[in-house]
């Protein structure tokens, strides 16, 4: 499993969760936000959202054409890999919303990538 933070207007909103490469997502707001909705596909009135495929909205993000194909070349990403494909532009992402890998940290190894188990 993997997770990223999602940000609306810099302010931590939620966070994207791939359950199962490329059939199984879930997007969970945070129990304490009050700003604008990550869409208006996605209202904040709702706090989990589940999907089967890759979430349209992040979908909808993602570059196409000649920047698809340089992303996937640069960042040696396999082109079914949405969910990194969105991690690599996650910063420079049209609109508002900005997205990040999130991550833990073990006292052992220092900062690695979120493993599935949210200490929180």
């Amino acid at each position: 499993m993997r997770k990223a933070k999602v940000f609306v207007s810099d302010n931590e909103a939620g966070a994207l969760y791939e359950l199962k490469f490329g059939s199984a997502y879930k997007f969970i707001y945070l129990e304490n936000y009050k700003g604008l909705p990550v869409s208006v596909t996605m209202p904040t009135t709702q706090k989990i959202y589940e999907f089967n495929t890759f979430p349209p909205f992040f979908d909808g993000l993602l570059p196409e054409g000649y920047q698809l194909e340089g992303l996937l070349k640069t960042g040696k990403i396999d082109r079914n890999d949405m969910f990194s494909q969105l991690i690599a532009v996650g910063d420079d992402l049209v609109g508002n919303v900005t997205v990040k890998e999130a991550f833990d940290y073990d006292s052992n190894d220092g900062i690695r990538p979120f493993n599935g188990e949210d200490k929180s």
